[in-house]
């Protein structure tokens, strides 16, 4: 019987395997389906060798299997990105989890500095998740890379789930997986991965379904992918610099109206007028951050992006920059968010600030978050 009959799956991404093209998406050689856990070739790849392949997806299909839990009796679980948290919030889940109870959990805590008050933070999601249509059983704040209150966001899913399924859903790069893979470690004692996690988005390409004790199961779906995130335009290597690996240490810039900062190639900021006031970063530590005046700034965008202006290598590969106006309302401080790259927390003072963004990308304001 040949691996297509009887439709086998990758341990680690959950897409179905295949031995006849080595080439296409779910290649397992045939000494591969001797194995107890098989991993597609891509999977192999990526865990052993560190590889990372973009790869052709349809967010629609994947939109598609999100839906099917509205027909289901079961606990929904939302892993969102703290540091990206409206880039990673899945538009619209309360029509693809139908009547099914919403549980959060704001993954990613350990990126952000040791001062954070997290009581605020939470309070924070509970009033933007209502925004958003959503009203959560509960909030954990979590770190899946860290292990930080993983027991607590095993108590809340137990308490929450009632004997019901578990679906793990998330946007691309939110952290699932780690998720997943951490919460089976701890579970079970063991040290191994189960699912395979890497930062380039759409690792996960199918439904994974892990057995618990009672019967039911706990089930990682693949990341939705939001084309609105600078993070999406991302090269793999790219990404080990836009994405924050550790603990962000905040950047701090007194500006004066017509002066600009970069944020490597990707964006442009002037401050068109204002007061003198701070402007903090947070950003990927490595991301290289450039300050100039405004009268200098086109002539160095034109000559420096994609060589002291980096990421990107190659701006072609980025939709062309469009303006987006901002007026801070000198009341209180708040926080300019670009979608998968961080966010500049401003002064209280009243300012015109001019963000120029690839197209597309999601650009907005924020009470200060921190």
């Amino acid at each position: 019987m040949s691996s297509e009959e009887k439709q086998f799956h990758c341990e680690g991404c959950g897409v179905k395997l295949q031995s006849e093209s080595p080439d296409h998406l779910g290649y397992a050689p045939p000494s591969a389906f001797e194995r107890e856990y098989i991993l597609c070739k891509r999977c192999y790849r990526i865990r052993h060798y560190g590889e990372i392949a973009s790869i052709s997806q349809n967010p629609d299909e994947y939109l598609k299997k999100l839906g099917e839990i509205a027909n289901t009796d079961s606990l929904v679980v939302q892993v969102i990105d703290l540091f990206d948290f409206s880039g990673s919030w899945i538009p619209g889940i309360h029509r693809h989890i139908g009547k099914n109870p919403l549980l959060i959990l704001a993954n990613k805590t350990d990126l952000f500095p040791k001062l954070t008050k997290w009581g605020r933070v939470r309070e924070w999601i509970y009033a933007l998740a209502k925004e958003l249509g959503m009203k959560p059983l509960d909030v954990v704040l979590t770190s899946a890379v860290k292990g930080t209150k993983m027991e607590e966001a095993i108590a809340a899913i137990e308490h929450h789930r009632r004997g019901k399924d578990v679906y793990i859903v998330g946007t691309t790069n939110a952290g699932k997986s780690t998720f997943i893979n951490r919460l089976i470690r701890d579970l079970e004692g063991s040290f191994e991965d189960v699912i395979t996690t890497s930062p380039y988005p759409g690792t996960t390409l199918d439904m994974i379904r892990i057995p618990l004790d009672d019967g039911k199961s706990l089930i990682d779906t693949p990341g939705i992918v939001r084309s609105d995130r600078l993070s999406e335009w991302m090269t793999p290597e790219e990404l080990k610099v836009v994405v924050p690996a550790d603990t962000v240490k905040p950047r701090g810039y007194q500006l004066q109206d017509q002066q600009t900062i970069f944020l490597g190639g990707m964006i442009r900021i002037d401050y068109v007028k204002g007061e003198r006031q701070s402007f903090v970063c947070y950003t990927s530590n490595p991301l290289y951050i450039h300050r100039t005046k405004s009268e200098n700034a086109d002539r160095i965008a034109g000559e420096q992006r994609g060589k002291l202006l980096v990421p990107p290598a190659d701006p072609s590969r980025l939709p062309a920059w469009v303006k987006h106006d901002i007026h801070l309302n000198g009341q209180e401080k708040q926080d300019i968010v670009i979608s998968g790259l961080g966010w500049i927390s401003t002064g209280s003072e009243k300012a015109t600030i001019r963000v120029w963004a690839p197209k597309g990308v999601q650009v907005t304001t924020r009470k200060a978050i921190i």
